[in-house]
Order: structure tokens, then sequence, then C-alpha cells
């Protein structure tokens, strides 16, 4: 499962960047996330996030 913490995130869109198939930015300009599913792209957009806003399990 993938999380991203709106109240952490600041909207750089690394992790949209990285891997679009997982994240989108929502029209606050925050991340939200599209595709719940853990796989190596999120987990490298979660060790990327430059504030740790994203959690994979």
């Amino acid at each position: 499962m993938v999380k991203v913490d709106q109240n952490t995130c600041i909207g750089c869109g690394l992790c949209a960047g990285m891997c679009p198939e997982t994240f989108q930015m929502d029209l606050d300009g925050k991340s939200e996330v599209i595709n719940d599913e853990n796989t190596p792209c999120a987990k490298n957009a979660a060790e990327s996030c430059p504030v740790n806003a994203i959690s994979v399990n």
C-alpha cells in the first residue's frame, strides 16, 4: 500500500515524475496516489521524496 501524507507533501512533483503510474499532482499541487500497489517504482519515489511524505508498505 502506498500513501502520501498531504500535510507533509510540499508538491515538488518528483514522485509523479519518477512514477506517473502511481502518483499524480492534485488540484492543490500536492501528490496523490492513483495506484496503491507496492512497486519498485513507488518505493524509489518514496526514497527520493525530500520531505519523506510517502510511505510504502
